[in-house]
């Protein structure tokens, strides 16, 4: 009886280790990515922020996407809105949306005069 216990704790402290191995290798892989990811993301974000400063549906679109992001309870998005924008822009909100996953920063903080910006998309594109 006791082997029988001592061979149940080896196989779950053996999983353990695995499973604890596999969480390490997971963390690793995503701090090797993150450069590029951040690389990215800021690329995209730029453009998304050009975009919201014009007046058009995508405008829109990319406008309550950043305020989504800023504050998703104070600004909330469908993102099923995300199918109305032209392939590029779409790519680009997906960018920024696997960016700001593990934020360094606020989003407006990558953004020269950010506040002040976002205040304007907030202004223009806060209300649904």
């Amino acid at each position: 009886m006791d082997k029988f216990i001592l061979d149940i704790e080896d196989a779950l402290a053996a999983r353990r280790a695995k499973a604890a191995a596999k969480a390490v290798a997971a963390i690793n892989a995503a701090e090797r990515a993150r450069p590029a990811i951040e690389a990215a993301g800021i690329s995209a974000l730029a453009r998304l922020v050009a975009v919201a400063q014009k007046d058009s549906g995508q405008s829109r679109i990319c406008g309550r996407f950043l305020l989504g992001i800023y504050n998703g309870r104070g600004f909330t998005f469908n993102l099923n809105t995300l199918l109305e924008l032209d392939a590029e822009l779409h790519d680009d909100c997906l960018a920024v949306l696997r960016f700001d996953r593990y934020p360094r920063l606020e989003i407006h903080e990558y953004i020269d005069n950010g506040e002040a910006i976002w205040a304007e998309f907030r202004k223009r594109w806060g209300k649904a």
